[in-house]
C-alpha cells in the first residue's frame, strides 16, 4: 500500500533540499470547482505527485484547490500534463515564480479543508460563479489610469507593508474573512466606480471579487493570476510596472524581488529594509523585517527577552518552551510587543 503521508522529520528534509543540486520550479495554481470527495481526490494526488517529486503546501475542498508548489525543472512538462488530464483543471493557468532560488519547499503537504480560502460567508446565496471580469497586466494599467478606478489589494498588512501596487487601498485587517465586509464598507459610497481587486496569486481577489458583486457593486474586476502573473506579464511584454518593492510569499523564500525600490522599514531599528524572517527563539518564532545589522546584533532574535532566551541551556529552553501555542505569530498580530523590538 502506498505512503500517503511524510514519514521522514521536516528538518533532515530541509537540509536535503538545500543540499540537492537539482534545478527545480516554483508554481503556484488554484481553481474553484466542485469537488465531490476531497479526501479520495486528497490521496491520489498525494501520490501522484511524489511520484513527480513534488514539494509544496495543498489544499483541497469541495470548492476546490490552492496549491503552492516546487518540483524538479525537468518535471514541469510531465506535471501540466497530468494536471491538464483532469477536466476541471484543463489549461489551468500556472503561475511561475518571479524570484526563484529553487528551495521554496522541502516537504509535500496536502491537507483537506472546509474551504480553500477562509471567508466567513455562510449566505448560501453567495455564488463564486458570479464573479468579477478578469484583467490582465496589460488592461490593469489602462484601467488604473482612469481616475474612477479604485485599486484594493486583499492581502494582510505584513504582504502589503514591504510592497504594493500604486495608490493601492489596504484593508486594515488581518485576516481575509474580516476584509470582505470591511473592503464592502469602504467602498459603499462609490459602488459606480472601477473597482479591481488584487492578491499575490489571484485565489482571494476572485473571490473577494465575487462577494463584492454580491453586496450590490457593479463594475469589479480581479487581476488574472495575482502579482505574480502581473510581474511575468509586465516583463515578457515590455510593460510599465506598477507594482512597486517585493511580493510576500508563503514558502521558505518569503519574498520575491520586483523592483529593487525598498518602501518598508527595519522593526527593530526603522532602517530601510524589506527583509521578513521568524525570530529564530523556537518559542517565538515572530515574523518581522530585519536589516543585516540588527539580525548580527540580536543574533536572529525579535527582541532582548529572546536573544536572552536562545542563550539558555538547551534543557531549560525545552521546558520553557512546552505548552506554548505560537499560533500565527506575526508582527501585525502583536502591535503592542513593536516597542520590544527596537534594539538598544
Amino acid at each position: 500500500m502506498a505512503v500517503l503521508h511524510n514519514r521522514i522529520s521536516r528538518k533532515e528534509l530541509k537540509e536535503r533540499i538545500l543540499l540537492d543540486q537539482t534545478p527545480r520550479t516554483t508554481i503556484s495554481f488554484y481553481s474553484y470547482f466542485k469537488i465531490e470527495e476531497p479526501k479520495v481526490f486528497r490521496d491520489k494526488l498525494y501520490k501522484d505527485f511524489t511520484a513527480l517529486g513534488v514539494l509544496g503546501r495543498i489544499y483541497l475542498a469541495q470548492e476546490g484547490v490552492n496549491a503552492q508548489i516546487s518540483i524538479p525543472t525537468a518535471n514541469v512538462d510531465a506535471f501540466r500534463t497530468y494536471l491538464y488530464a483532469i477536466e476541471p483543471l484543463n489549461g489551468l493557468r500556472l503561475n511561475i515564480a518571479v524570484d526563484d532560488d529553487g528551495k521554496s519547499f522541502y516537504v509535500l503537504d496536502i491537507k483537506v479543508r472546509n474551504k480553500i480560502v477562509a471567508d466567513g460567508i455562510d449566505d448560501p446565496l453567495f455564488d463564486m460563479a458570479n464573479k468579477g471580469r478578469y484583467v490582465n497586466a496589460e488592461q490593469f494599467n489602462a484601467l488604473t489610469n482612469d481616475p474612477d478606478t479604485v485599486v484594493i489589494d486583499m492581502r494582510n498588512h505584513y504582504e502589503f507593508e514591504v510592497g504594493h501596487f500604486e495608490n493601492a487601498i489596504e484593508i486594515p485587517s488581518d485576516t481575509f474573512r474580516e476584509q470582505l465586509p470591511m473592503a464592502a464598507d469602504m467602498m459603499d459610497a462609490d459602488k459606480n466606480k472601477n473597482i479591481i481587486m488584487y492578491c499575490t496569486g489571484g485565489i482571494r481577489c476572485e473571490k473577494a471579487s465575487a462577494y463584492m458583486l454580491h453586496k450590490g457593486f457593479k463594475n469589479v474586476f480581479h487581476l488574472e493570476g495575482g502579482i505574480i502573473n502581473y510581474v511575468n506579464q509586465v516583463k515578457e511584454q515590455g510593460l510599465g510596472n506598477k507594482f512597486h518593492g517585493k511580493n510576500f510569499v508563503f514558502d521558505q523564500r518569503l519574498g520575491e524581488r520586483v523592483t529593487e525600490e525598498i518602501i518598508s522599514c527595519c522593526h527593530q531599528c526603522g532602517k530601510p529594509a524589506d527583509t521578513h524572517v521568524n525570530c529564530v527563539n523556537d518559542s517565538c518564532h515572530l515574523l518581522f523585517i530585519q536589516c543585516d545589522e540588527c539580525k548580527e546584533k540580536m543574533e536572529g532574535t525579535c527582541s532582548k527577552e529572546c536573544k536572552d532566551f536562545i542563550h539558555l541551556p538547551e534543557e531549560e529552553q525545552k521546558a520553557l518552551r512546552s505548552g506554548i501555542d505560537k499560533g500565527r505569530n506575526v508582527f501585525n498580530k502583536a502591535k503592542s510587543r513593536l516597542k520590544d523590538l527596537k534594539t538598544d
